[in-house]
């Protein structure tokens, strides 16, 4: 499972800002995953934690995002180019529109920071504890 759907399903998670939403839909798909896997339908009413006793694991989807996504910036805030200066919002860029509505976007380091307490990004590199 782990090999072929989650390589699958989280390909290109490096570079997605997930928000509630986006994280419930995650997990949802992973017991989903294990349910199916178990051949468990919905009609039985069996819990999630329960399905996780039988096939012996844990919720892991959005750990696994997560540290792909620490070995993606740090490989990326390890090299001096272009993307990294992007990444780190040091490039202006963009159409200034004033009184823009809705909430801000969320950025790559922000997301990676909130996921991750010890993370500390920057130019001198990645520092995951």
């Amino acid at each position: 499972m782990k090999g072929y759907i989650w390589s699958i399903a989280l390909y290109g998670a490096e570079t997605w800002t997930l928000r509630a939403v986006g994280q419930k839909y995650l997990e949802s798909f992973e017991m989903w995953c294990w349910r199916r896997m178990e051949k468990i339908s919905w009609t039985d009413h069996v819990r999630n934690e329960e399905v996780m006793l039988r096939v012996k694991e844990q919720r892991n989807i959005l750990h696994e995002m997560c540290k792909r996504k620490a070995n993606w910036i740090g490989h990326i805030l390890r090299r001096n180019c272009l993307l990294q200066r992007v990444t780190e919002g040091k490039i202006q860029g963009g159409i200034e529109v004033a009184g823009r509505q809705g909430r801000r976007c969320r950025k790559l380091l922000d997301d990676l920071k909130e996921r991750i307490p010890s993370f500390e990004g920057g130019s001198s590199g990645l520092h995951y504890m």
